[in-house]
């Protein structure tokens, strides 16, 4: 019994990344979509929306003296890359995968369409979002809770390195303490690392809710997807 029908994963591109040191590492990717795959199988629809950041991070490099538009933009394609590895390994497996991107590149990908990339979900694919939001100065998590309004998704996924929103660093702080649930105005009050406040900010105006969690935890989206409390929820407040 699935609680939720269709929805959108947000993976940064640092989590394409393993301990050998390779952007792309496929033994990672490969993981992933086999999760994926259990998770499709169970009737849900499934969007992506990935980060490049593994390859090319924008707002570093305008830090570092280098246009920030242009660097954007370097940024978006990067997210194309990692969008190409992830359908790669997908039907590799068997999936049917399409990806479709913010910034038109008719030769290795679909340019985004609202009705087209819900189309998609219907029929049973997984869709891949990649270029962001084909627009300079915002975020994939932006991206993320825009493609994920568009589509109508039930809920965003947040893969992350944790099990969830703590009050600090748990990588840093042994002590930090771990949220079960937060509500979007917590999230911006305390000013906690979920997503950037656009994107929290859409989700909490669509009432989309958020988990954060655990993308290395094997079976967590389909833990979530069937009702249960895994990592972090983050809503509007009332039971949804």
């Amino acid at each position: 019994m699935i609680k939720y029908k269709r929805i959108l994963l947000k993976l940064s591109g640092e989590a394409l990344m393993g301990e050998s040191g390779l952007a792309i590492d496929p033994a990672i990717v490969n993981e992933i979509a086999a999760e994926l795959k259990e998770v499709k199988e169970m009737g849900v629809e499934i969007g992506v929306v990935i980060g490049g950041g593994n390859i090319f991070r924008g707002l570093s490099a305008s830090a570092r003296g280098m246009d920030r538009v242009t660097a954007d933009y370097m940024g978006m394609l990067a997210t194309v890359i990692n969008a190409k590895a992830l359908q790669d390994y997908l039907e590799r497996l068997g999936v049917y995968t399409r990806v479709l991107t913010a910034i038109r590149m008719e030769q290795i990908a679909e340019p985004f369409i609202q009705r087209r990339a819900i189309r998609h979900l219907e029929k049973g694919r997984i869709v891949i979002f990649g270029g962001g939001t084909g627009n300079p100065f915002f975020t994939t998590d932006t991206a993320a809770a825009l493609r994920a309004t568009e589509i109508e998704a039930d809920l965003v996924l947040k893969g992350t390195k944790v099990d969830g929103v703590y009050d600090s660093d748990p990588m840093v702080n042994k002590d930090a303490k771990k949220y079960d649930e937060l509500t979007y105005l917590d999230v911006i009050k305390r000013r906690l690392r979920v997503m950037d406040t656009t994107a929290i900010t859409l989700c909490m105006e669509n009432d989309l809710p958020i988990f954060v969690f655990n993308l290395r935890e094997k079976g967590a989206i389909k833990r979530i997807v069937s009702g249960e409390q895994v990592g972090t929820k983050v809503h509007g407040g009332e039971d949804d």
